[in-house]
């Protein structure tokens, strides 16, 4: 009885003193494992299949997929040229990805992964892709002519080309017939109706600047938005009203929603991963910046486990800059790739 008394009058100050604690000490992330995988050539996006217990990672003329519990190859998906992203249709037994350079969509079996069929993108440079199982569409976003093919997921056929008035970079879906898309140079979320394959708003947001990775909490109904100026900006899904901002590390490309844990992570190029915890809808800490590795900057959640999977390589030098390159990128070093895990 004594310590159900003191609890009651001093559990307010215990439970403020238990989050401090923990925002002090952080969530407890490290690196647990890193996987050699080698091989050539640049990355982009990765996805976890929590069904068939796969990892899809995205390698420029092909995707390798792997075991996500052993890290052991079992498959790819070839001739992906310039693959960004990779989207899942189990429910159809099929998966999609968005061929850059050839601006293509490549539609595999998703058991086999054997290619089923290439359809001709109406845009260029498809870059992220998803699937939205309310409309059973997929929806892949052209980075270079600011617009968005939408296919049937069934048959494979475009039904609609949808103008989004900026560059699109990552995207995604509350599945109730809502797609989400961040436009990079305007700082602004697109959100389309996916039944009807239309903008319903355009909703901006400041303070985030180049906005580009993008997670959801569908139970709560907020956007996690990565953003070039060292922010994640929080989004109503529902107002489109940012309800807060965290900082986060440089150079972000992806963010991730755990909603066992009510985690959201920004995985950041500098070599680091952002750890924010939702305390509420409007109201979010950070947790830590984990040390990961230079470069990972794009990840995929396992929410069974509660591991998240990154991937990097080592640089050369950074070329100097000429007129037709301001911006040189460093030369990945072949046989260098690696897969990086991240757990607690």
């Amino acid at each position: 009885m004594r310590v159900l008394r003191l609890l009651v009058i001093f559990g307010a100050p215990l439970l403020f003193a238990a989050a401090l604690c923990r925002a002090q000490t952080g969530a407890g992330y490290k690196v647990v494992q890193k996987a050699l995988l080698g091989g050539e050539g640049g990355w982009d996006y990765m996805v976890v299949d929590g069904l068939e217990r796969r990892l899809f990672v995205t390698r420029g003329t092909h995707v390798s997929v792997f075991d996500v519990d052993t890290l052991k190859p079992v498959g790819e998906i070839e001739h992906t040229e310039g693959v960004h992203g990779v989207a899942l249709a189990p429910d159809l037994g099929r998966g999609f990805t968005s061929n850059g350079r050839s601006s293509s969509i490549t539609i595999f079996d998703f058991k086999t992964l054997k290619t089923l069929e290439e359809v001709k993108s109406t845009g260029e440079n498809p870059d992220a892709i998803l699937y939205d199982g309310a409309s059973k569409r997929v929806f892949a976003f052209n980075g270079r002519s600011s617009n968005a093919t939408v296919l049937d997921a069934a048959t494979g056929k475009v039904v609609a080309t949808v103008a989004l008035g900026g560059k699109p970079e990552f995207a995604t879906s509350d599945e109730e017939g809502r797609v989400f898309v961040n436009l990079e140079d305007r700082s602004e979320v697109v959100a389309l109706d996916s039944r009807k394959a239309e903008v319903l708003k355009h909703w901006p947001l400041a303070p985030c600047e180049e906005p580009s990775g993008m997670a959801i909490d569908r139970a709560h109904k907020r956007l996690f938005v990565g953003c070039g100026n060292r922010l994640m900006v929080v989004v109503n899904a529902s107002t489109g009203n940012v309800v807060a901002s965290v900082p986060i590390g440089a150079g972000v490309d992806a963010n991730a929603f755990d909603p066992g844990l009510a985690l959201a992570f920004s995985s950041n190029g500098e070599g680091t991963l952002t750890v924010v915890r939702e305390d509420s809808p409007d109201k979010f800490s950070l947790l830590e910046n984990v040390p990961t590795q230079r470069g990972a900057r794009t990840m995929a959640l396992d929410e069974k486990t509660h591991r998240i999977f990154l991937v990097t390589a080592e640089f050369g030098p950074r070329p100097e800059a000429t007129a037709a390159q301001p911006h040189p990128r460093p030369p990945i070093l072949p046989g260098t790739f690696t897969l990086l895990v991240v757990g607690r």
